[in-house]
């Protein structure tokens, strides 16, 4: 067990960079099989010896990229030598097992759009929250704006879905339907 806990935290920064960098290149696909794929290599026996060796960083990075061959590209070189300088390609497996669930943590939020007539509290803002995310049984993120038009009252926007409660008869329907 305390292996594992050792293993998860050293993997989760590169991981986390991981991710990051794939979700702004929009490449999450790409980069979770490229870590999937390094993983596998990471396991093999001959090759799990040969990557905790004495040898240099260089020498292994170069010949595990090679063994991965075309599964990598240039920026999944990069990462492959970044770990091997940190003697760390032997957390691999647990690298993709934390991009994993990074991936699943960000595709489980949703993105809810608060319009208000006024500036919501952050108060008002955290019982929206909460509301919503009982409805929709995930967690959400709450992007909120002012429209005075609006004269009074929220509309909510999420997916495809709106909740407009911008005048007062449709606040009441909205309480109701929200129990707020």
């Amino acid at each position: 067990m305390g292996q594992m806990s050792e293993l998860s935290t050293v993997a989760r920064p590169y991981a986390k960079a991981a991710f990051d960098f794939a979700l702004e290149q929009g490449q999450l696909d790409k980069w979770q099989e490229m870590l999937q794929f390094s993983a596998l290599v990471a396991q093999d026996e001959q090759v799990a010896d040969f990557i905790t060796s004495s040898l240099a960083s260089g020498q292994i990075s170069d010949t595990f990229i090679n063994i991965c061959g075309e599964q990598l590209d240039q920026y999944g070189q990069n990462f492959i030598r970044v770990m091997a300088d940190n003697k760390r390609l032997a957390v691999l497996p647990a690298v993709f097992a934390a991009f994993l669930e990074l991936r699943a943590e960000h595709e489980s939020i949703k993105d809810v759009q608060i319009v208000s007539a006024e500036k919501l509290t952050d108060a008002q803002e955290a019982k929206i929250a909460n509301a919503m995310e009982k409805r929709l049984g995930t967690k959400v993120r709450i992007t909120s704006s002012v429209d005075s038009s609006l004269i009074a009252g929220v509309i909510i926007r999420y997916d495809d879905v709106v909740i407009d409660g911008s005048s007062r008869g449709q606040l009441n329907r909205l309480s109701q339907e929200l129990s707020l």
